[in-house]
């Protein structure tokens, strides 16, 4: 059921100067800033060969990861983000197998276009987890 880890986000003031190093020392790809505004943030990505970098900064005031900010002032890892070959059908799994869907349960379209949930970091080791349709 678990596809092919998709990106780890990191949580950062300003998406587009905490992407650039990954340009300019790595060599990766750096993708335009793209808000999105039904999940609170903006985000940019480094694409690399074998995954991508999501850096996430806040957008609004209401943006769920301010308080993660707040805690973290210099940023740092927020989630990490797996695909799945059928969203509704692992989270059916998920749900029979006692892990906690976050907000409604019903996936959103992410950064990528594509159906997106959240799991409860309590029921992953402390890891915030996105699954994302593959």
């Amino acid at each position: 059921m678990l596809g092919r880890l998709n990106h780890v986000a990191i949580a950062v003031r300003n998406a587009q100067k905490a992407a650039k190093i990954y340009g300019i020392a790595f060599g990766a790809e750096i993708s335009e800033a793209v808000p999105l505004p039904e999940h609170g943030v903006i985000t940019v990505f480094a694409t690399l060969p074998n995954t991508k970098i999501e850096f996430i900064q806040p957008y609004g005031d209401a943006s769920p990861i301010a308080k993660f900010l707040e805690r973290n002032a210099d940023g740092g890892i927020h989630h990490v983000c797996y695909e799945v070959p059928d969203i509704i059908a692992a989270r059916d799994t998920l749900l029979r197998e006692g892990a906690r869907v976050l907000g409604d349960g019903e996936p959103k379209i992410g950064a990528h276009g594509k159906p997106v949930l959240f799991l409860h970091p309590k029921d992953f080791s402390g890891a915030l987890v996105e699954i994302e349709q593959a």
